[in-house]
């Protein structure tokens, strides 16, 4: 990985920008679970409240030299589950889905999958485990295949950071995102190009998301 800050800047400050682009393509965008009347498609979790504080189930865990988990305030572990999402009121071209966890705080991404089939509605609790069958995952900013859970940096402010969960709906399966040499897994990049592109060719029908925070450090 690349220690340059200038490097690092530009590198998440593409993805901030590739974000932004394909979150204001996809028509009939929401951010609440809705009733089944609604002609836009909605985003809904079991595992937290849109808007609220993310669980200890889906923190990550990396201990310190302490020996405890420096993601989180009292130093417990955490569970590293990806949550449980439905979403609803999907395009009928729909084909497939592609889901999105990121850290707008610190324009970092959690998790990826993609080409999830259109008769798909949901995703269990830990269906980001390495190997998952719900669908393709693409290398996160860790550069691991998988749900990493959240773990805002102790030193750095702001301390509480917001992650969002995007479901985007597509009328085609994407590429699967090719690795180069020991560039393996693929990082966000790849997936967030094949995202722009389907974008541009109008093949990202709708999106829906909903977010929580998380600090590691207490009273924030």
């Amino acid at each position: 990985m690349n220690t340059n800050p200038d490097s690092k800047h530009a590198r998440r400050s593409l993805i901030a920008a590739a974000v932004a682009i394909i979150g204001v393509s996809g028509a009939g965008s929401s951010s609440a679970w809705d009733d089944d009347h609604h002609h836009h498609m909605t985003l809904h979790s079991a595992t937290f409240t849109d808007g609220g504080t993310l669980p200890l189930s889906m923190i990550n865990t990396m201990p310190g030299s302490n020996g405890q988990n420096m993601c989180t305030a009292s130093g417990a572990a955490g569970g590293n589950e990806s949550p449980q999402l439905t979403w609803r009121s999907a395009p009928h071209e729909t084909r497939s889905f592609v889901v999105v966890a990121y850290d707008v705080t610190a324009q970092f991404t959690h998790w990826m999958m993609y080409n999830i089939p259109a008769d798909t509605s949901s995703l269990p609790e830990n269906a980001g485990i390495p190997g998952s069958v719900y669908g393709v995952q693409n290398g996160n900013d860790y550069f691991q295949p998988n749900y990493s859970g959240p773990c805002p940096p102790m030193p750095f402010q702001p301390f509480a950071h917001v992650y969002r969960f995007t479901v985007y709906a597509l009328d085609t399966f994407l590429p699967i995102v090719p690795t180069f040499g020991d560039f393996t897994p693929a990082g966000p990049e790849g997936l967030y190009h094949e995202l722009i592109e389907a974008s541009r060719g109008g093949h990202v029908l709708a999106s829906a998301s909903i977010a929580g925070h998380f600090a590691s450090v207490a009273g924030n």
